[in-house]
């Protein structure tokens, strides 16, 4: 493809949780950073992996392997014998090679910047500084150790992440900015001192920004305050400042041999609510509870606070932006009681039953049910038995319980106005390209295209784009 033969790095703009409703269309003559790469880029929707969240999708993109592949379903886990024993995400659990590794046997250098999951540091034949899973700054967060002490020099004390879900907004505001200005311009830094020939970073704040402030700006959304509200631009205010600071990148990067590919893991939309999962377990009867009267004391229950009937329970569940529902099977669960050669029957009854939820004013949901094993063609790790979207990923869903319905307004573990959508961005600019080209793609062409611009192929999933 004409301009691929000049390309010698790749820059790669994560933009966690882009929609391409926003990027590609409503805010794009705002943003003419932006605006000039997609004009001159093959450009579009991405299709994300399922499940469409942080951790595992940009670890599938970089890697071109399915969740069930890498043994990552979410940023917590189920410790496989246990009934709510957890653990996290981390990038020792990544067994599989990046791009970044797959160019180091051509001894090509990269520099990562926050792509999840990279905490702890791993080797890789570059620099890096990990992402928002680590735990603050006095921990080791650069490979090589030495690069820590640089960026403190750059930035002070570096900023991984946010909390997001509090009601002071001003303050959440506030750090969000911060933090995205701290991390652009260690970014500049890295251009301009580094050896490199790919460079990918995310930043995470945009995830954050749209979950924080979504109902200030979205005036279909159930709980908008009014045009007047205090913070009903925050949201456009951060594309303009991303836009700002990708402007200031672009003028680093020698365009006329480097490809600038924009990339987001998923995409965002309204929440419509959530659905508390565990409550309508237990009025299904699928989840049995010798403490019943403790849902009857008009506050919020956390399920660790149920005494559990694990001898008559069938499923519970964990809420999140997509729920995972756990079956309890005898031999595999402490106290099983489903029998292997009634798994699969149980399995579908249960499934069956939560496709039938309807909304809160009997309206039908268009929620889908899926089994690791029949999307996944290898299924490592700890699996829940189903992975659920309520209503195509409009309704969150709730662990918790003690609701006089199992239908919230809210997320019920503190603010947070949206969900998760199936499709994020991409746009890949290359040298000479004068003018853009639309078209649809999925998370798995992202690893194999880049590769093709390095002139390395490798089996996997998905196609090059180029």
């Amino acid at each position: 493809m004409e301009g691929t033969e000049k390309v010698k790095k790749v820059f790669v703009i994560g933009l966690d949780s882009a929609p391409p409703e926003f990027l590609f269309g409503r805010f794009l003559e705002d943003l003419p950073n932006i605006q000039w790469l997609v004009e001159r880029s093959i450009y579009g929707p991405m299709r994300s992996t399922i499940p469409a969240i942080t951790i595992p999708a940009w670890m599938v993109m970089a890697t071109g392997k399915t969740p069930g592949e890498l043994g990552l379903y979410g940023f917590r886990h189920r410790k496989g014998g246990t009934y709510n024993e957890v653990w996290i995400a981390h990038s020792l659990m990544v067994k599989e090679p990046g791009v970044w590794d797959y160019i180091a046997e051509k001894d090509k250098k990269s520099i990562l910047v926050g792509v999840p999951p990279s905490y702890p540091p791993k080797k890789i034949n570059g620099w890096l500084i990990s992402c928002f899973i680590t735990p603050d700054a006095s921990s080791e967060y650069t490979y090589p150790k030495e690069l820590k002490s640089e960026i403190e020099r750059v930035a002070g004390e570096y900023i991984f992440d946010v909390v997001f879900r509090k009601e002071n907004r001003d303050e959440v505001k506030e750090k969000l900015w911060e933090m995205t200005e701290k991390r652009f311009e260690v970014i500049r830094y890295l251009i301009e001192e580094k050896d490199w020939d790919y460079f990918q970073f995310v930043e995470i704040g945009l995830d954050r920004v749209h979950h924080a402030f979504w109902k200030y700006f979205d005036e279909h959304h159930h709980l908008y305050p009014g045009d007047d509200n205090p913070y009903r631009n925050v949201i456009i205010d951060y594309y303009k400042l991303l836009d700002k600071e990708v402007g200031k990148i672009l003028e680093l990067l020698d365009l006329d041999e480097t490809a600038v590919m924009m990339v987001s893991d998923h995409g965002i939309k309204a929440m419509k609510g959530a659905f508390a999962i565990n409550q309508w377990l237990i009025e299904e009867g699928l989840l049995k509870i010798r403490n019943p009267e403790i849902l009857e004391e008009g506050r919020q229950v956390k399920f660790e606070e149920l005494d559990v009937d694990w001898s008559r329970t069938i499923a519970w569940a964990w809420g999140g932006y997509y729920s995972r529902v756990f079956l309890n099977v005898e031999g595999r669960e402490p106290h099983g009681i489903i029998r292997a050669e009634e798994y699969e029957k149980v399995r579908d009854e249960v499934a069956e039953m939560i496709r039938g939820v309807r909304g809160p004013n009997g309206e039908k949901w268009d929620t889908e049910v899926f089994y690791p094993e029949e999307i996944y063609p290898v299924v490592n790790g700890d699996k829940p038995d189903l992975m659920v979207y309520f209503d195509n990923l409009s309704w969150r869903a709730a662990g918790t319980l003690g609701y006089e319905i199992p239908y919230l307004l809210e997320n019920d573990l503190g603010p947070d106005d949206a969900v998760h959508s199936e499709d994020g961005v991409f746009s890949l600019y290359l040298p000479e390209m004068e003018s853009s080209r639309n078209m649809r793609l999925t998370i798995y062409d992202f690893a194999p295209t880049v590769l093709r611009l390095f002139g390395v192929r490798k089996v996997l999933r998905g196609r090059s784009l180029i």
